[in-house]
């Protein structure tokens, strides 16, 4: 029997890797003779990196970059490698523990790259009381591309989930080599936020960087909001990253100016980019200026870590998430496998930490919460690695006695 085991991570509790461990450990003891395929997932957001360098065999490499506040940071990135490593009946292929020995600073030949914008201009970055999107800036993950191409890569994956900012990617643009003047002639700050955008007068982009090219960088997002307007990145997610009403605003007002200036230059409407939004603008941003695609996460990230294949060849998929509700048809990690594998003819596992009203079960052959039949939501917390497992045999033996 060959088990795929493709989960998402369980939010404030386990990550991608930590949960398919786990899995693994209780299929394995259920069925020694199984050859499991661990493949972490991820929609673009936190736990991209992580979950793409685990699922490929790939690697770390990590670069100094600033922060949201312009504080210097180390913040990582990963380099796809040709995985998932093979397993013999009774092993785990644990492409997780190679590309975690350790970081590599080799440069690739023309290999793709991952980048997370959380792990340079993540909300958790900054703290409480300094969270402030007139101010942070998308400047580091700008920086975290440019390493990826000094490392040799020829595309780059960017997962623009969890982000601290809502400058319209103009941060992460001047890192790239675009400069922004303002009315007297003069570049503005580097590392400018979302409320410098008013100050912009005109855009040069004659010295950004020559290899990004059209097509280098695919953005995986899970919205689709526009750049402006009442679904835009400001009014929308503005006041999770911490704007007042008033910074909203002005944050709106920013964003349209900087649509319009686009426009003139480029002779490209940002609103007009499905997904603009995403990530404080840095979507329409970075699609207006480099070319790049934004596409839904999660198949940007099955897509690198050559899922359908993968499932292809299985005979069982586990996958799972922190709660399996209504909302997880529109582009959740759980769904998203259990269709695929669908389509392939292979049967599905869901393992959730929970399940919420509407939960697609229909998709799976089996929906095996950890909260339940006898655990409370505070014990499948605190033992998460042992009710995963747990469920994970309770799923072998189902599919064993069919």
């Amino acid at each position: 029997m060959r088990v795929v085991i493709a989960p998402d991570s369980f939010k404030e509790c386990l990550g991608a890797g930590e949960v398919a461990a786990a899995i693994a450990s209780g299929v394995v003891k259920a069925a020694p003779d199984a050859v499991i395929d661990i493949c972490p997932m991820a929609d673009g957001g936190e736990g991209t990196v992580a979950a793409i360098v685990a699922a490929t065999a790939g690697r770390f490499i990590t670069a100094d970059v600033f922060d949201p506040l312009g504080r210097q940071i180390r913040a990582k990135f990963g380099l796809l490698g040709e995985g998932p490593v093979a397993a013999l009946p009774g092993e785990v292929g644990l492409a997780a523990g190679l590309a975690q020995q350790g970081d590599s600073a080799c440069e690739c030949d023309g290999c793709a790259a991952v980048v997370e914008m959380a792990a340079a201009s993540g909300l958790e970055l900054t703290p409480p009381g300094m969270r402030d999107p007139l101010w942070t800036t998308t400047f580091g993950t700008g920086q975290l591309i440019t390493a990826a191409l000094d490392a040799g890569a020829r595309s780059i994956i960017l997962g623009v989930g969890g982000s601290a900012t809502v400058d319209g990617g103009a941060g992460c643009l001047q890192a790239l080599g675009v400069v922004f003047i303002d009315g007297a002639g003069n570049p503005c700050r580097c590392g400018m936020g979302g409320g410098a955008l008013c100050d912009v007068a005109s855009i040069d982009v004659s010295g950004m960087d020559k290899r990004v090219r059209p097509g280098l960088i695919t953005v995986a997002a899970d919205v689709t909001n526009p750049l402006t307007g009442p679904q835009g990145a400001a009014r929308v997610y503005g006041p999770q990253k911490g704007a007042t009403p008033e910074a909203v605003e002005q944050l709106e007002r920013g964003l349209e100016h900087f649509r319009k200036l686009v426009a003139d230059l480029l002779g490209i409407d940002m609103n007009a980019i499905s997904g603009a939004g995403a990530a404080g603008g840095l979507g329409g941003g970075i699609a207006a200026f480099t070319g790049a695609k934004i596409s839904a996460g999660l198949g940007v990230i099955a897509k690198a870590v050559n899922l359908r294949q993968r499932i292809s060849c299985a005979d069982l998929v586990i996958t799972g998430e922190g709660k399996l509700d209504a909302s997880s048809a529109f582009g959740k990690t759980a769904v998203g496998v259990a269709r695929m594998a669908g389509e392939l003819g292979v049967s599905a596992v869901c393992i959730p930490g929970q399940v919420g009203a509407g939960a697609p079960r229909e998709l799976f052959a089996a929906v095996l919460p950890l909260v339940g039949d006898g655990v409370t939501p505070a014990q499948a917390i605190e033992s998460a690695p042992a009710v995963l497992e747990l469920r994970a045999r309770q799923a072998i033996a189902k599919y064993i006695k069919g």
